[in-house]
């Protein structure tokens, strides 16, 4: 984003506004983080503002700060659209193609609203007029901080603001032990604390308030791993029987591709997690070092993301979708082995 594009949105900002804040389909903690950070710095400049999100997201994030104001699109489609289609500003936050608000793809084209993209994945689409796009960023949380740092305005940051964007930035960072958290990372994070973010509390309220039924269906899934130590690779599987038995709820499978990756000597990990009512295998796929997921996902299972983190998905069934990233692996067997 250059310094005009800052001067312009100044400008823009200077009297209030009509805005809509989107974060992607099955938003996450950085998703919602960053929108409900953005949230709580405008309203301190009495702008009209909705978040939108294009459908439910899992129950340990709704402790944020203005999460009763959040609006869900698939439950209030007629409003949202209203909104949406009045807004003189739309920011798109945590994702940079139109096709990953879901349901909403339709409508965020229609609009006539100036949008903004603030977002740290790789190959944006060029559907804003205003692009913040840093792929060596740890999370789009980070980058709201430093759009309100370049703004000239960090010192409106209070407990709300700081309690969204920390809880964004530890959630996409894996509790800051990925290596996109860099010291700068760390400097956000202190300034964020200093200014009302409960670090310990918020820890506690996104990772130590596991139901019984989440805690069986991760035994289920850690029963289901599978190594295939010549590629340095495992992955697991979860049918839409095996959650429907542990009576699954959204975000219930957060982070549990991580275990398969702790493997040692593994270098990629993937979960396989079906989906009926879409129809689909939902796929997540984690990486150490040089091994790049994104374009793994972006070749063979439709996705993509970051470099050690992304996300695809298949139209196969569970058991052929499993064949085909095995019979995928021997080409990456050296990539895999170095």
């Amino acid at each position: 984003m250059t310094k005009n594009d800052i001067s312009e949105i100044k400008d823009l900002l200077k009297s209030p506004k009509k805005m809509v804040i989107v974060p992607h389909k099955n938003p996450d903690g950085d998703a919602m983080g960053s929108s409900l950070g953005l949230f709580h710095y405008l309203k301190l400049f009495n702008h009209d503002i909705s978040v939108i999100a294009p459908n439910d997201y899992p129950d340990f994030l709704k402790w944020l700060p203005g999460d009763e104001f959040v609006m869900k699109y698939d439950a209030n489609k007629n409003n949202a659209d209203e909104l949406i289609l009045g807004a003189d500003i739309v920011f798109t936050l945590d994702f940079n193609a139109l096709h990953r608000a879901g349901d909403m793809e339709t409508i965020l084209t229609k609009a006539e609203a100036v949008k903004i993209l603030i977002d740290h994945h790789q190959q944006p689409d060029d559907y804003a007029k205003y692009i913040y796009s840093d792929v060596t960023m740890c999370s789009t949380a980070q980058m709201i901080y430093h759009f309100i740092e370049m703004l000239g305005d960090l010192k409106t940051l209070n407990s709300s603001i700081s309690t969204c964007l920390y809880t964004g930035i530890m959630t996409d960072t894996g509790s800051f032990r990925f290596r996109s958290t860099t010291s700068t990372t760390h400097r956000v994070i202190a300034n964020l604390i200093d200014n009302g973010a409960d670090n310990a509390q918020i820890h506690n309220n996104v990772y130590d308030t596991n139901s019984y039924n989440k805690l069986q269906l991760l035994g289920c899934a850690l029963s289901n791993l599978k190594l295939i130590s010549d590629s340095n690779t495992a992955y697991i599987t979860l049918s839409q029987r095996e959650l429907n038995t542990f009576d699954y709820k959204k975000g219930d499978t957060e982070g549990v591709v991580n275990y398969a990756l702790s493997l040692k000597g593994v270098k990629f990990a993937v979960i396989f997690i079906e989906n009926q009512k879409e129809g689909i295998i939902k796929i997540s796929l984690r990486s150490k070092g040089n091994f790049d997921v994104n374009t793994f996902a972006r070749q063979h299972f439709s996705g993509g993301g970051h470099v050690n983190a992304a996300g695809g998905r298949s139209e196969l069934s569970l058991k052929k979708t499993v064949e085909k990233l095995i019979s995928i692996l021997p080409n990456y067997k050296n990539d895999l082995k170095s």
